[in-house]
């Protein structure tokens, strides 16, 4: 099974690159208060020469709608992704994918598809910090599970192992300093990724 892995903070042309020839499947940027922090028109302009088979995200967290708006129309994303509160403000397009967030200590969903996409991440994004893996891996066993949190080229493998997520995203896990991602990391994280398909029969 191939896990999918989404690079997630994406500031710059050469961490871009570097992500798409690795192999990523998807590019995330940030729309929220964030060291990562783009705005709508340089995502555009990052995203200019990535193929179109490569899946482009927005992330936000707690957007007003005219943000929102904004984003959709300078850089209209493949996916959505925001807490799972933020959805009931926000209306989407239904050709873009909505990718809820749900976080260590909180509420899960009751009822869910198993189709459905799911990210579960740490209390707090990009600060480095793993998330329940016990609650992520029964999570997984009922929906398409996005992983993120505290993942890194020297644990993603064994999580993959410990979890078996659909996805696994990464953002500081990839970083030379905060914010600022390192294209070495970024083939290391893939090339890991790619490692446990193997190993895991995953």
């Amino acid at each position: 099974m191939h896990v999918f892995v989404k690079i997630c903070g994406l500031k710059t042309r050469e961490a871009v690159a570097a992500a798409v020839e690795a192999g990523a499947d998807a590019l995330g940027f940030v729309f929220a208060e964030s060291p990562r922090r783009v705005t709508p028109a340089e995502a555009a302009r990052l995203c200019r020469e990535v193929p179109d088979d490569i899946v482009r995200v927005a992330v936000m967290r707690h957007p007003k709608l005219q943000e929102w708006e904004s984003v959709a129309a300078l850089f209209p994303p493949d996916w959505l992704q925001a807490e799972a509160g933020d959805f009931a403000l926000l209306n989407p397009s239904p050709n873009i994918r909505r990718i809820p967030v749900y976080r260590d200590g909180g509420e899960l969903p009751t009822v869910i598809g198993t189709d459905e996409l799911v990210m579960y991440e740490a209390a707090e994004s990009g600060v480095g910090q793993l998330p329940d893996l016990e609650r992520a891996a029964e999570l997984a066993t009922r929906v398409r599970l996005l992983l993120a949190g505290g993942l890194n080229p020297e644990n993603v493998g064994e999580v993959i192992s410990r979890v078996k997520p659909w996805g696994v995203d990464v953002s500081s896990g990839v970083e030379a300093s905060r914010g600022h991602k390192d294209p070495e990391r970024i083939r290391a994280f893939v090339a890991a990724v790619r490692e446990a398909e193997k190993l895991h029969a995953i």
